[in-house]
C-alpha cells in the first residue's frame, strides 16, 4: 500500500466508524477528540456557517431578506460578547451542505468567506440535508389519520427500515465533507460544529393540536433528533473540532411550552420567528452555549 492510499483509508474507516456509531445509539457520548484552539498569529476573524436556524429568520431585525438572516442570531451574539471586529456570517435559510460550496440565491458559496486568516468558525447544518421541513409536513398531514397513534412513524418504517435514521447516516460523510473543507481553507481555525436545540419535549410527551403530530410519533422524532445531533458529535470529532451541545440547554423550552417559556416557536409562532424555529431567547440560549465552549475549557470535544 503507498503512503498516499493510507490517510484516505484510514478517514474511510473512522467514517464508516461513526456511522457505525450512528445507527447503534440515538443519544449519548461521543468519544472524545482533541479541539483545535485559535490563536494562531493573525488568525483572528470570526465567520459563521450554516441554515436558518443559525440565521435567525423572522427575529428582529432582519438584515439579509434573501438569507432571513438576523442581527440577533446566535453568531451575532457571540460576536458582540467577544467584541470581534473582524465578523462575517454568511448562514442562510434553507441550506444544506450542498450550499457551502454553491450559491444560494444571490449568496456565494458559504466556504468562500473562509481563509487563513480566520480564526474562529462555528458551523451548523444537517438538517435540511435530513428534511426537517418535509418531516414536519408529512407527521402534520399523517396525524388526522391516528392522532393516538404513531402514523408519521410507520410510515417511515413502511420499507422495513428507518427511513429518517438512514437520512442522518446518509448526512454523515456530508457533514464530514464539510468539516474537512473548512479545514482545508481555514487551517488555523478553531472548529465549533453547533447542534439543534430541543423542539420538542424530552419527555416524549406530546402537545397537539399546538403541534399537529400524533401522540405517538412525539417520542419517535425526538429520537430523531437526537440521532442527527450525535452524529454531528461524532463527525466533530474525527475532523479535530469541537461539538456545541445546544439540545441540554434548551430542554424544557421546546416548542410545546407556553409562549413564557418556550424558545423554539411552534408551527404558529407567537414571538417572532419561523415555525419550529428558535426565537430571539432560543438565539441567545445557543449564543451561550457556543460562549460557554469558547470560554471554557479547550480540552476535548
Amino acid at each position: 500500500m503507498t503512503r498516499e492510499r493510507r490517510p484516505a483509508r484510514r478517514r474511510a474507516a473512522v467514517v464508516a466508524a461513526v456511522l457505525g456509531a450512528c445507527a447503534l445509539a440515538a443519544a449519548g457520548t461521543a468519544p472524545p477528540a482533541g479541539a483545535h484552539p485559535g490563536g494562531h498569529g493573525r488568525a483572528t476573524g470570526y465567520v459563521a456557517l450554516g441554515d436558518s436556524y443559525t440565521s435567525g429568520p423572522g427575529i428582529p431585525a432582519q438584515v439579509d431578506a434573501g438569507c432571513a438572516r438576523s442581527d440577533h442570531n446566535y453568531p451575532s451574539l457571540v460576536a458582540a460578547r467577544r467584541r470581534t471586529s473582524a465578523f462575517t456570517d454568511v448562514s442562510c435559510g434553507g441550506a444544506t451542505t450542498a450550499e457551502m460550496w454553491r450559491a444560494q440565491g444571490g449568496n456565494p458559496p458559504q466556504l468562500d468567506a473562509l481563509d487563513r486568516h480566520t480564526g474562529l468558525v462555528t458551523v451548523q447544518i444537517g438538517g435540511n440535508d435530513v428534511g426537517f421541513g418535509s418531516i414536519i409536513d408529512t407527521c402534520a398531514r399523517l396525524a388526522a389519520q391516528d392522532p393516538a397513534g404513531n402514523p408519521c412513524e410507520r410510515a417511515y418504517r413502511a420499507s422495513g427500515h428507518d427511513e429518517l435514521a438512514l437520512a442522518v447516516l446518509r448526512t454523515a460523510p456530508k457533514a464530514d465533507r464539510v468539516l474537512r473543507a473548512v479545514r482545508a481553507r481555514a487551517p488555523h481555525a478553531r472548529v465549533l460544529v453547533v447542534g439543534y436545540p430541543d423542539l420538542l419535549p424530552d419527555d416524549g410527551s406530546g402537545c397537539f393540536p399546538q403541534v399537529p403530530f400524533a401522540a405517538g410519533d412525539f417520542a419517535y422524532l425526538r429520537d430523531t433528533e437526537k440521532r442527527l445531533n450525535r452524529m454531528l458529535r461524532l463527525v466533530a470529532g474525527v475532523n479535530g473540532a469541537e461539538y456545541v451541545d445546544t439540545y441540554g440547554p434548551t430542554a424544557g423550552h421546546d416548542m410545546c411550552q407556553a409562549p413564557a417559556d418556550r424558545w423554539i416557536e411552534p408551527l404558529r409562532p407567537a414571538a417572532p420567528a419561523a415555525p419550529a424555529h428558535p426565537n430571539a431567547r432560543g438565539e441567545a440560549a445557543m449564543a451561550q452555549a457556543v460562549l460557554g465552549r469558547l470560554e471554557g475549557a479547550h480540552g476535548r470535544g
